[in-house]
């Protein structure tokens, strides 16, 4: 369905508020202006044993000029929209970057972008914030319902989060754009909690988060078109013996395991140790918050050997339904698709304007982003990607493949270092499969590996049939810290001989 951007957004003074913001910038001197308007609505509903635990909305609204005068940056910004606060604020970034210019090391260049004009929506059939409060926690209270009538349950949550994002952004070079995302995510979690010892297991669904409207947390998408749904009433179904499973399952034996990974936990596995890895700003050095900097350096280009030969990783913000998928950046970059990981070989990172021009590319791929008004925009994730290969097996014959090993499906913890190379990671469940076949579960598993080991042991890549759009809302940023969503495509794949540790023993439980 195609939806207008909102009547209330468009109410604002958009272009005067551009015109008045970027002609005090331009008569001030600046060789590069832009102004964006920010509204984003976010609500938040929490369930505890199908009783509302969590109810909240909210709104963040403003607007910010960033500029450039001599080589060097500057950014003011308000919760007021008016052309005369644009003003105000474009001579207060032209007064900060000629404050900071003398301690200025390097002078910033932009890489050229066509200008663009234009307004985009993303793909949504029914808007999360128009569906009444009542309806959203019945759904979420039938879930939880079903889960506390099994026998091991003791207490349930359901959750759901929904964020509608919308962005206006002006520059001198001509370009204005408009563009409004809605995304959401839910989940529902069982808990089972053991009478006499006091332990107790955990287990989710595992549903990923995705750009969609209310009729994907509702279950009302089709498989169809390449667009998937998801099978809400037979997750949650299942929930229960799932857990009472894994509550008497056998404590894994640590040592090297042939696995097959679902996409539901190898999503998370690509965010670590590929997404964060190819930020150029992290390969370089110059950021290292929440996630630190990255083995996988500029002058490995063209010649670090990430994984098998098969292995394609791509970045793109246009991918259908991706969290991070955008019509333009927070740059006026248009969005893009690009190869991070061709034949094995890390071949390209993300960019914004500056570092695209720093480092000789001839444009950006469209990877700048803030997440308010009040933030300025700097290098985020795009959606980042395993494809699968095209004669790949569906889920029955990568299980073939593995013979006997370990099935993780969902994820859960995890852990990596500053250079983004050594890591371990826990999921949902992990069944033992011997001769092709799912005989039980395991528990206690977590595999641990550096990346090109683990990248480098993918024995086979499933197919077109295995592929899912995973993904998060949380991954941070910056300091001040931003917050940004993004998407992680894959299959299913098989890997030899993974270090599999036991949780518990690590833990000394």
């Amino acid at each position: 369905m195609t939806h207008a951007i909102d009547a209330s957004f468009l109410a604002l003074p958009l272009d005067a508020v551009a015109d008045a913001g970027l002609a005090r910038a331009r008569e001030l001197g600046a060789s590069h202006a832009d102004v964006r308007v920010v509204s984003t609505q976010t609500m938040w509903l929490r369930l505890r044993d199908a009783h509302v635990d969590t109810s909240m909305h909210d709104e963040d609204s403003g607007m910010s000029v960033r500029v450039l005068v001599d080589g060097c940056w500057g950014f003011a910004a308000s919760d007021r929209v008016s052309p005369d606060v644009a003003a105000e604020l474009a001579g207060r970034a032209v007064a900060m970057a000629r404050i900071s210019a003398p301690v200025t090391t390097a002078r910033v260049e932009l890489a050229p972008e066509p200008v663009h004009v234009g307004t985009w929506v993303s793909s949504y059939d029914v808007d999360p914030f128009d569906v009444a409060e009542h309806d959203r926690v019945a759904l979420l209270a039938g879930r939880s319902a079903v889960v506390l009538a099994h026998d091991a349950v003791a207490h349930a949550t359901a959750t759901l989060h929904a964020v509608k994002e919308r962005t206006f952004y002006a520059d001198l070079a001509g370009t204005r754009t408009t563009q409004q995302r809605v995304r959401l995510e839910s989940d529902v979690t069982a808990l089972a909690v053991d009478p006499v010892t006091g332990a107790f297991e955990t287990m989710a669904t595992t549903a990923p988060p995705a750009g969609r409207g209310w009729e994907y947390v509702a279950g009302r998408v089709a498989d169809v078109g390449g667009a998937r749904g998801w099978d809400w009433d037979s997750e949650v179904a299942q929930l229960g013996d799932h857990l009472a499973e894994k509550l008497v399952a056998p404590s894994v034996e640590p040592g090297r395991y042939d696995l097959m990974v679902h996409p539901t936990n190898l999503w998370l596995t690509i965010h670590e140790s590929i997404g964060h890895a190819t930020e150029l700003d992290r390969a370089l050095g110059y950021e290292a918050n929440y996630a630190g900097t990255s083995f996988a350096t500029p002058d490995k280009l063209g010649t670090l050997k990430y994984g098998v030969d098969r292995m394609r990783v791509t970045g793109d913000r246009i991918v259908e339904h991706g969290l991070s998928t955008v019509g333009w950046d927070d740059e006026g970059v248009a969005g893009q698709s690009w190869d991070l990981i061709r034949d094995g070989v890390l071949v390209g990172y993300q960019l914004d304007r500056a570092m695209a021009a720093e480092n000789g590319y001839d444009r950006s791929n469209g990877c700048a982003y803030a997440d308010s008004a009040t933030h300025t925009a700097i290098q985020r994730m795009p959606n980042v990607s395993l494809q699968p290969v095209d004669d790949g097996p569906d889920l029955d014959g990568l299980l073939a493949e593995l013979g006997d090993g370990i099935y993780v499906v969902g994820d859960k913890s995890w852990s990596i270092d500053m250079q983004r190379f050594n890591f371990q990671f826990t999921g949902q469940r992990f069944h033992k499969v011997e001769g092709g076949r799912i005989i039980g579960q395991l528990k206690d598993v977590a595999y641990q590996a550096t990346t090109t080991d683990f990248w480098g042991s993918m024995r086979a890549i499933g197919g077109p049939s295995t592929y899912l759009l995973g993904g998060a809302f949380n991954c941070g940023k910056g300091q001040p810290g931003q917050v940004a969503a993004v998407s992680h495509g894959c299959p299913a794949a098989v890997f030899e001989q993974v270090n599999i540790l036991n949780s518990a023993r690590e833990a000394g439980r």
